[in-house]
């Protein structure tokens, strides 16, 4: 491209309506927290809030029953599994937990049990058997289960997780990491919304056992509807929880806490900073025009530049009113031009946050002109050295 071409450069005037997910946080917005390792999202842009050894291998306990209700919810919006499909209780399943000390959802051996209600064995009661019965009838044991499991997890893009059984019972290989947990508590969120609600029912009684629901945050902290504990010696007490107020969802995975006690408190105190301190920020919905570009050698002078989806940031409340956002391109833009043709890209900066490219896309189709057209334009450019 010769020297004519050169970036342009459009502040953008925002009336706030919309997300994109500014990474990290900034020193201002930190806080600090007793877990080993924790992450907090926003849901709708993926942006980190708050991360402490996210990338480190951890030990998930029943963390991991997230992935067991993740291969199971599938099942069933494939259509091969249906809630009310019984299900057998081998002996094989029934020995591995039932003098283990392990919660349990204390399923006879030799009988059968509903879908429906061994899912909430799994969720609500964190029944260690309830998890072996699922396996063994998805993948016929539970061995080839934690392969299928390890496999679903590199293809929901959890790089770091290693599954070696359905419930989190202690193995040394059996790990995953906070952002792990974040990025699968996203996607059970996402991908099955008709039996998402599970996860808030506060208690489940099966043969005659009434159990509550372990997750602390849904019986003090407002708009709380999931996910999941957990705790071994090892690992210490965790969570993986989601809060959701108005529009805007936020997950929580915390891990290494000493105690229930520490874990209640802390993912409470973790929620409220991650809705005092941050929110989201419409900029652009779909197809909003947001600047125009100038083209070259085109039968238009001009193409706009749109967004090519709802654009919104997660950004702290106080650096809302520093935020900057600005249109580049290099321009003019070249003909043929088609509609959808990325052409530029919003940069959004606010002071102390890590800036955000976001891909602007031609509104139009503008087609280039023809041999006397080009002659012409070119010709004009030399004499005049003007544009179209």
């Amino acid at each position: 491209m010769s020297h004519f071409f050169r970036t342009l450069v459009r502040t953008v005037a925002v009336a706030l309506v919309t997300v994109v997910g500014f990474v990290g946080a900034s020193r201002a917005e930190t806080i600090e927290t007793q877990a080993r390792q924790a992450i907090i999202i926003d849901f709708k842009t993926g942006t980190v809030l708050l991360e402490k050894n996210a990338d480190e291998l951890m030990v998930p306990s029943s963390m991991s029953k997230l992935m067991t209700a993740y291969m199971v919810f599938a099942k069933l919006k494939e259509g091969s599994w249906k809630l009310d499909d019984r299900l057998p209780v081998s002996e094989t399943a029934w020995k591995r937990h039932y003098k283990s000390g392990g919660s349990l959802m204390f399923l006879p051996v030799g009988s059968s049990a509903k879908v429906s209600d061994l899912i909430r064995g799994v969720i609500i009661q964190s029944g260690n058997d309830a998890c072996s019965v699922l396996a063994e009838a998805h993948s016929g044991t539970e061995e080839a289960f934690a392969e299928d499991a390890t496999q679903k997890a590199r293809q929901l893009g959890m790089k770091n997780s290693t599954f070696r059984n359905a419930s989190g019972w202690p193995d040394p290989d059996h790990l995953t990491t906070a952002r792990d947990l974040s990025i699968l508590a996203r996607h059970l969120i996402n991908d099955f919304p008709e039996y998402f609600p599970i996860y808030s029912e506060r208690e489940f009684v099966y043969n005659g056992i009434r159990q509550g629901n372990r997750n602390p945050l849904l019986y003090g902290v407002s708009g709380a509807d999931g996910l999941k504990t957990g705790h071994t010696e090892a690992a210490g007490y965790g969570l993986v929880g989601t809060v959701k107020r108005g529009d805007r969802r936020v997950i929580m995975v915390i891990n290494g806490l000493k105690s229930m006690k520490e874990r209640a408190e802390e993912s409470e105190r973790l929620m409220e900073w991650a809705f005092r301190e941050y929110d989201n920020y419409a900029l652009f919905k779909a197809g909003d025009q947001v600047a125009e570009a100038e083209v070259w050698l085109g039968e238009a002078a001009t193409v706009p530049l749109v967004a090519g989806e709802k654009l919104e940031v997660t950004m702290p409340r106080r650096a809302r009113r520093d935020m900057k956002v600005t249109a580049l391109y290099d321009g003019p833009v070249p003909a043929p031009i088609r509609k959808g043709d990325v052409v530029g890209k919003l940069l959004i900066t606010a002071p102390g946050r890590a800036n955000v490219e976001l891909p602007l896309v031609a509104g139009a189709d503008v087609a280039k002109l023809g041999f006397t057209g080009r002659m012409a334009e070119a010709l004009r450019h030399i004499l005049m050295g003007a544009k179209r």
